[in-house]
């Protein structure tokens, strides 16, 4: 390697030493996007030192955020103006636009990154959408008002929990059929697969339980109940599920309760509640998984929580009624 001999008086160690400060340097940290429902904005985070390095505008009421696969883009659900706002990571802005029909909520994305899948709340409808060409693939009637998307491992099974209907919605990616209704409790928010897949956590929020489901016999196999001194059962409303990688741990946003619930994965059992702002809503891990980040609705802010201690350690401002959070590593 003809640029490591020495030059000028500089040794090769000296040389390649200057070489590595400047990829440092030039390297980006991860990024988190959290779309603020009243602003019509993105507001995007460096992922180290939890400052504002862009604030996107979006289309009317952005709330369902995504990273595609390759982390190329993150598209966003504009609820009152009908489409998803396809935003560049390396631009930092809106590329394109996508039709998805009335009221998007959420959605989520075939593990290919080539089908879209829509919650359409207001028509009761989920819309599938080729991401290449935003053609719509077919349109499925589920419930009354569809929000939280789960996909499987393989793509074969996309499931949507409707809110009115309370209701997990079972598909089939093959027939576009649903082959499984699910009663869980009212207002069910998110569907969650376990990262072994062997479980599908649907978040009910004035139910204020999880429903542990089995995907292969489409069963409920456990509810888990959470109860917090000096809060009424009424302020806690589970809404955003995540698992740590060794699928040891899950982590519940409450909702009102504004608290995080730390549950074990194998007995079910709540093993603390991490106070954090109003109404969190969305959760997401960091690329290394040693943080969570937690959107806080009521307060306008994302708590980060040290996933090891299990201790929130700051709050950070974003816009205004934050809904979604995605990150890019």
């Amino acid at each position: 390697m003809p640029f490591l001999r020495a030059t000028g008086g500089r040794t090769a160690p000296a040389l390649l030493a200057v070489l590595l400060c400047s990829l440092a340097a030039t390297a980006r940290a991860s990024e988190l996007f959290v779309s603020n429902e009243v602003d019509d904005t993105v507001t995007v985070l460096n992922g180290e030192t939890y400052k504002i390095i862009a604030t996107i505008p979006t289309d009317q009421r952005p709330r369902g955020i995504f990273a595609t696969p390759d982390h190329k883009y993150v598209l966003v659900c504009d609820g009152d103006s009908s489409n998803i706002d396809v935003i560049d990571t390396k631009t930092m802005k809106v590329v394109r636009k996508i039709d998805t029909g009335p009221d998007p909520e959420t959605l989520a994305m075939s593990p290919s990154g080539d089908k879209v899948y829509v919650s359409n709340e207001n028509n009761a409808l989920v819309t599938i959408i080729n991401f290449a060409t935003g053609k719509w693939i077919t349109q499925i009637p589920v419930g009354i008002e569809p929000e939280g998307l789960g996909v499987s491992r393989r793509g074969h099974t996309v499931v949507v929990v409707s809110e009115t209907t309370s209701m997990a919605h079972f598909i089939d990616t093959k027939t576009w059929k649903v082959v499984a209704n699910i009663l869980v409790d009212t207002r069910p928010r998110i569907a969650q697969f376990t990262r072994d897949y062997r479980e599908l956590w649907v978040s009910s929020e004035v139910g204020g339980t999880v429903s542990v489901i089995n995907p292969a016999t489409h069963q409920i196999v456990h509810i888990i109940n959470f109860h917090i001194p000096g809060i009424d059962k009424e302020y806690i409303g589970p809404v955003g599920v995540r698992f740590t990688p060794d699928d040891r741990t899950a982590f519940v946003a409450l909702g009102r309760a504004n608290r995080v619930a730390v549950v074990d994965r194998k007995t079910y059992k709540v093993e603390k509640y991490i106070l954090v702002g109003q109404r969190p809503w969305q959760i997401a891990f960091s690329p290394h998984h040693k943080r969570l980040f937690v959107v806080n609705g009521l307060t306008n802010d994302v708590t980060i929580i040290d996933v090891a201690s299990l201790q929130a350690v700051k709050s950070v401002p974003v816009g205004r009624l934050p809904w979604g959070i995605a990150v890019i590593p």
